[in-house]
């Protein structure tokens, strides 16, 4: 008996360690965005590099930055209205082949759940998403 209700306490308390891991760090997701910093800068008023400047991206339409060059497929999407947001840049962080096939964007994607969330605080903090 005391095991089962071992294990209801563990399944009671799961969803709440799953929100928890999901909640981002931005000091940690500063870390993995240094691999991002090969093609991206992310502070107001950086130039573009291989990739566009990724101040304001929060709220920005896809493939939208004057004078960038994006893909065709990164131009089609913005165009249908895509919004980088949470919701959209965790796809596109993971796979970016998935979301833009034919992109230009060479990075194969993040894998762990925790780097992708702690990634995704960083980016809202540092390029001024709620400011």
């Amino acid at each position: 008996m005391r095991r089962f209700v071992a294990l209801g306490i563990v399944f009671a308390f799961a969803p709440i360690a799953g929100a928890k891991a999901q909640a981002g760090d931005p000091a940690a997701g500063q870390r993995v965005f240094n691999q991002c910093m090969a093609c991206h800068t992310i502070q107001q008023g950086q130039p573009n590099r291989v990739g566009p400047n990724l101040h304001g991206v929060i709220g920005r339409r896809a493939g939208s930055i004057e004078g960038f060059r994006y893909s065709a497929n990164m131009k089609q999407l913005g165009e249908g209205g895509h919004t980088w947001n949470e919701e959209t840049l965790r796809p596109y962080l993971q796979n970016p082949k998935a979301v833009v096939p034919q992109g230009t964007m060479a990075f194969p994607g993040i894998r762990n759940e925790q780097q992708l969330s702690d990634v995704i605080a960083y980016v809202k903090q540092a390029s001024g998403a709620g400011q």
